[in-house]
C-alpha cells in the first residue's frame, strides 16, 4: 500500500498522523507531502519515509497512492488560507485511492455530523480506520 499524506500550514496534522501510525505498528512506505516545506519538514521527522512539496508534488503523489490521508480541507481549493490550490483539490479528489479525511472544523469549512474532538482523539480514530483500510 502506497500512502499519501498531504497536509499544509505548520503540518502539524500529518506529522501527528504520522508519528501515530509509525507507533500503532504500520510499516507501509508514507509519501509525505506539503503544501510548503514547514509542513513537509515536519511530516518527514515524524518518520514519513519519502517528503516532496508543493503542488506539482500534490499531483504526482495523488496518481500512485493507493490512501490519502489530510485534513478535509485538501478537497477544497482555497483551504488551509488559500495553500490548496484548485489544481491540488482536483488531484486529490479525482484520484482512485481511498481518501482517509481528518474533520477539521476550520478554515470555514465545516462538518455536520460530527461533535468536537480533541486532535488526539481524531488522530486514534484515523489510525484505527487506517488499519482497517490495510487489513
Amino acid at each position: 500500500m502506497n500512502i499519501v499524506v498531504i497536509d499544509g500550514q505548520s503540518g502539524r496534522m500529518g506529522q501527528l498522523f504520522i508519528e501515530r501510525a509509525r507507533a500503532a505498528g504500520i510499516t507501509c512506505p508514507i509519501t509525505a507531502v506539503g503544501t510548503n516545506a514547514i509542513a513537509t519538514a515536519a511530516m518527514r521527522k515524524a518518520g514519513a519515509d519519502q517528503g516532496a512539496t508543493g503542488e506539482n508534488s500534490v499531483v504526482v503523489a495523488c496518481r500512485s497512492a493507493d490512501i490519502i490521508v489530510g485534513p478535509i480541507g485538501i478537497l477544497v481549493a482555497d483551504a488551509m488560507l488559500g495553500e490548496i490550490t484548485e489544481t491540488m483539490a482536483l488531484a486529490v479528489g479525482r484520484s482512485a485511492a481511498r481518501k482517509l479525511l481528518l474533520p477539521v472544523n476550520q478554515c470555514g469549512n465545516l462538518i455536520a455530523g460530527t461533535q468536537t474532538m480533541s486532535l488526539s482523539r481524531v488522530m486514534e480514530e484515523a489510525v484505527a480506520l487506517l488499519k482497517e483500510l490495510l487489513a
